[in-house]
């Protein structure tokens, strides 16, 4: 690409310089999401092997790699079809053992390993038929360049038609491409953390000496993930910087509406919501676009902080809006401001994907006059044809459930819209600071008072009919419950309860109009349908997979049981968790899990037992799954590194992000010294949007 120092062409350049790569080689490391000589040398060992030289094969321990100087005595070729090609030797103690090929050249064989000559062979020992052999050696030298055998050698991830000598050789000829480049960490903490060189890290990294090598704490592999962590977090921080140059408007009020609303609402604010709450009316204050990310814990009152936000941004003359994920929430949102901005004297309206005809031009009609203040919805919120007087602020709910450009499209219906989104789900710092470096945090850390802490019991699958039979209780109780399963249809891989196998199980036991069933392959209108039955009161049993994790608001559901509780995360456990304790009534949370969780999957349930603080829960999930786990499972949005890790260097991700925003604040054009060695390191991590970025800043 235009732009890239020339000091950095021969990383970038075609797979096929390198030793031992051809054009068929370089295809297959494709799927490995290997380009170019740069993506080689991030491609770090996963594991070692000892090639330590031995004396005899007495002293290898079976099976085991090693290297060993030996004698060939005879050839035993292969007289029957099928039949291995065996070469018998002798170490240096006189101990026999057998060298053995399948579909060998015999020819080549005889050329390769002489009778009466030494030679040295390197490779996997292994005993068959009580006798000692090794099969198709990895390395053959003569004795004199035995010191050619590495004693320990990387082992790496590898791909079909790749062997570990060739990726070896590959790495191997990357490193010796690797430039001198002028240093891009700060020197106070190269200095603290006692980091080497980027060149020396790579070359530590991929020549192992011991195990600890290995190690993703090591010195060299934390100062790797360091940089990689410090490019992404240099790409947020100047998304930040450009997004902070572009006008904003100002939402100045008087604080009317909100003392109406003190006075409406039943409850007293959290410190933790009032602490928020004045965050957010400093931003809208501001003449820069508000960019927030709000998260809290399920229960922590994100929609009231919402409710606050949205009234500052109608006194001051504009509109605002909040978008909900689902038909359900919408309508869960609409019913509860309502009912508190009729008392104030504001027009609030819903519009989803269901109205049509004369009914939705009237109101966007309305809209676009600035005769509605609020409006409350979903995907239809952003539609061409939806128009707006002088949208302000847009509030996203769940935002994990909408994509970046849904969220975009959203912020240009007005000139310089303010954005807030809002998710129940609590993130680990570091995860947060991978996916929203860019946005600034505000956490709702406190629940509010009176909630009634939610009891967690674990239970044997075996003691399913117990189970049953507290059902059959809570439902002549008037109670209602929530019955969550791992699968939509029965599995013939996975032996687990599948919801709709649950539902008709449940059917035989109480009335078929108490049960009701619901799960993402439904269509819209069965699945709303369903909801709207439970959150009347009509369906006492509501048989789901994890579409309700989030939002969803039935007070009287006062039980959620989970079935296979072992097969998911915490934090999701979590969610599902928070779905009940909204009433009055003493609320519990049933995890039936399978015995065959063997200690580690009840002692991650014990956690939530013991827990039910959000941001603790994620923390401990992240640290016993790992952020690959939790990436594919449960986030959408984040980052894949290659070498960092943040369930191990989430401390990093911290001090990436810190350094990062000082670095754009103090030379936004990176025009020092330093400055132009970060712009290399942009470039090395293929982060050249972001220097375009700053070069049209």
């Amino acid at each position: 690409m235009v732009g890239r120092p020339e000091v950095l062409f021969p990383l970038f350049s075609e797979l096929t310089t390198l030793n031992g790569v051809g054009p068929k080689i370089s295809n297959r490391l494709l799927s490995l999401e290997i380009s170019c000589p740069k993506d080689l040398l991030m491609h770090i060992p996963i594991a070692i092997c000892n090639r330590s030289l031995v004396k005899t094969v007495l002293d290898i321990k079976l099976p085991g790699i090693s290297t060993i100087i030996v004698q060939i005595n005879k050839h035993l070729p292969n007289y029957k079809k099928g039949q291995p090609y065996k070469i018998e030797v002798s170490d240096a103690s006189g101990v026999m053992f057998n060298i053995v090929y399948f579909h060998p050249r015999s020819e080549w064989l005889k050329k390769m390993f002489p009778v009466g000559e030494s030679l040295a062979i390197s490779g996997k020992f292994e005993s068959f038929d009580n006798i000692i052999q090794i099969t198709h050696p990895d390395y053959i030298l003569k004795p004199t360049d035995v010191l050619e055998i590495p004693n320990v050698e990387p082992i790496y991830a590898l791909t079909s038609g790749i062997s570990q000598k060739l990726m070896f050789k590959a790495v191997k000829s990357a490193i010796n491409l690797m430039p001198d480049l002028l240093e891009w960490i700060g020197a106070d903490l190269i200095k603290r953390e006692k980091w080497p060189s980027w060149r020396e890290s790579f070359r530590k990294a991929h020549y192992p000496t011991d195990q600890f090598g290995l190690d993703p704490l090591s010195k060299e592999r934390q100062r790797l993930a360091y940089d990689e962590l410090f490019a992404h977090q240099l790409t947020l921080a100047i998304a930040r910087s450009r997004r902070q140059m572009l006008p904003g408007l100002k939402s100045v009020s008087h604080g009317n509406y909100v003392k109406k609303a003190n006075e409406i609402i039943p409850f007293e604010l959290t410190n933790a919501q009032l602490r928020v709450i004045s965050e957010i009316r400093e931003d809208i204050a501001k003449p820069v676009r508000m960019n927030r990310l709000l998260q809290g814990d399920v229960g922590a009152g994100k929609t009231i902080v919402a409710i606050y936000a949205i009234l500052e941004v109608i006194e001051a003359g504009g509109q605002a809006v909040l978008m909900a994920p689902s038909d359900i929430l919408a309508r869960q949102h609409f019913k509860l401001c309502l009912e508190m901005f009729k008392k104030i004297g504001i027009r609030v309206e819903l519009l989803t994907g269901r109205d049509k005809g004369n009914k939705r031009k009237e109101l966007l009609l309305d809209l676009k006059l600035g005769n509605i203040k609020l409006l409350i919805g979903t995907h239809a919120l952003f539609q061409n044809d939806v128009c707006y007087d002088d949208l302000r602020l847009a509030v996203i709910d769940e935002q994990h459930k909408f994509g970046v450009r849904q969220r975009m499209a959203l912020a240009e219906k007005g000139k310089a819209v303010d954005v807030l989104v809002m998710t129940a789900t609590p993130i680990p710092r570091s995860l947060s600071l991978a996916q929203y470096g860019d946005m600034e945090l505000s956490i709702l850390n406190e629940k509010p008072v009176g909630r009634k802490p939610i009891k967690t019991v674990l239970i044997s699958r075996d003691r399913i009919d117990d189970v049953i039979q507290r059902v059959r209780v809570a439902i002549k109780s008037n109670r209602q419950i929530y019955w969550i399963c791992p699968l939509i249809e029965e599995s013939e891989v996975l032996n687990l309860t599948a919801a709709e196998d649950r539902f008709q199980n449940l059917c035989t036991h109480f009335d078929e109009d108490l049960v009701g069933l619901v799960h993402g392959q439904q269509q819209p209108l069965e699945k709303d349908k369903t909801m709207t039955g439970f959150v009347s009161g009509k369906i006492k049993v509501l048989v789901a997979t994890t579409v309700i994790e989030v939002g969803v608001d039935v007070p009287n559901a006062s039980i959620m049981i989970i079935e296979h509780a072992e097969r998911f995360g915490l934090a999701q456990l979590h969610q599902l968790r928070g779905r009940v304790g909204r009433g009055g009534e003493e609320s519990s949370c049933l995890l039936i899990y399978d015995r065959s969780a063997g200690h580690t999957g009840l002692e991650r349930l014990s956690i939530l037992r013991e827990n039910d603080d959000g941001f603790v829960i994620a923390e401990s999930d992240l640290k016993m799954r790992g952020s690959g786990d939790l990436i594919g499972l449960a986030q959408s949005g984040l980052p894949q590194f290659k070498i960092a890790d943040l369930s191990i260097h989430g401390n990093l991700m911290q001090v990436a992000c810190d350094d990062a925003r000082i670095v754009i604040n103090n030379d936004p054009n990176l025009k020092s010294e330093r400055g132009k060695a970060i712009k290399t390191l942009l470039y090395l991590m293929k982060k050249e949007e972001s220097i375009r970025l700053i070069s049209v800043g």
